[in-house]
């Protein structure tokens, strides 16, 4: 591929003229780009901030993404998906969201950095929500139903967007199609209160998961004003979920989590027998 600069009055934004001879120049230009965070400022104008760049550095298989609200999570890993998509032919990256409608927005943004690698926009024919790439790689966005997504196989990078208002049904519908290939899988979403797999994930989830976390007061983009004035509009418990990144009790909980779980005591005795315990046991291959 070849970049030029055509000549511009001062003080005005250079326009980049990029020549596309084929899909796998294209490849061969990404894989000269090892840092992602230079291939998006180089290739697709975008330019990540600090943190941004330190997660597209992260080399992790399974990655949990807790961020404040306007942080661009949707936008920074849309410019992932399109350097997996130009890095590995024939590769399938799946996008998940609570509705359609977030989806299609997400394949928005993929499909603007495609514009910008002379990529024409078109979807691969089987899917109304796709954008496929001239080496055969395929972006494709779902809705939020579980019923509707068991057609795919052999993915290579699973988004999970919003996902703590993704059902729980549809994650572990989704989750198989990670078994062939060993495709990466990341969790992304602001938290939705102490409930769901993706507060599950992050609290008591295993040991492969690298989490992520990056609250408004480390977005530069996001003024302190800004900030104090949603603190005194919205309240403390919604505006430390909405941008500390913190997981809060739902407005419909009666009694606060940390009050249950004060009241917990494991040296207690139960009052009832559990069902475990009135099962019939095998003696020498005889039920006792």
């Amino acid at each position: 591929m070849v970049l030029t600069t055509n000549f511009i009055k001062p003080g005005a934004r250079p326009r980049r003229t990029k020549l596309l001879h084929n899909p796998y120049e294209l490849q061969q230009h990404a894989e000269r780009q090892l840092d992602p965070a230079a291939f998006c400022r180089d290739l697709l104008d975008f330019h990540p901030d600090p943190r941004q760049a330190e997660l597209l550095a992260l080399a992790a298989h399974r990655v949990l993404l807790n961020c404040t609200r306007q942080w661009g999570k949707s936008t920074l890993t849309a410019a992932l998906a399109v350097r997996q998509a130009l890095l590995f032919p024939e590769c399938l990256t799946l996008v998940l969201s609570p509705s359609a409608r977030q989806s299609s927005e997400f394949l928005r943004k993929a499909h603007a950095f495609a514009r910008e690698l002379d990529v024409p926009p078109r979807g691969d024919g089987d899917n109304e929500i796709s954008l496929l790439f001239p080496n055969g790689s395929r972006i494709v966005g779902l809705p939020g139903a579980e019923a509707t997504v068991r057609a795919f196989s052999a993915v290579s990078l699973m988004l999970i967007d919003e996902a703590a208002r993704v059902s729980g049904e549809l994650y572990k519908a989704v989750r198989p199609m990670l078994a062939v290939g060993g495709g990466h899988l990341w969790l992304m979403s602001t938290p939705c209160g102490q409930r769901g797999f993706f507060f599950d994930e992050w609290t008591k989830g295993a040991s492969h998961w690298t989490r992520f976390s990056v609250p408004a007061t480390q977005c530069p983009r996001i003024p302190p004003e800004f900030l104090e004035e949603e603190r005194a509009t919205l309240g403390d418990r919604w505006f430390r979920q909405e941008y500390l990144c913190e997981f809060v009790d739902a407005d419909d909980t009666l009694f606060p989590s940390a009050l249950v779980h004060a009241a917990l005591c494991p040296d207690i005795s139960p009052l009832f027998p559990s069902a475990q315990s009135l099962r019939p046991q095998r003696l020498g291959g005889e039920i006792s």
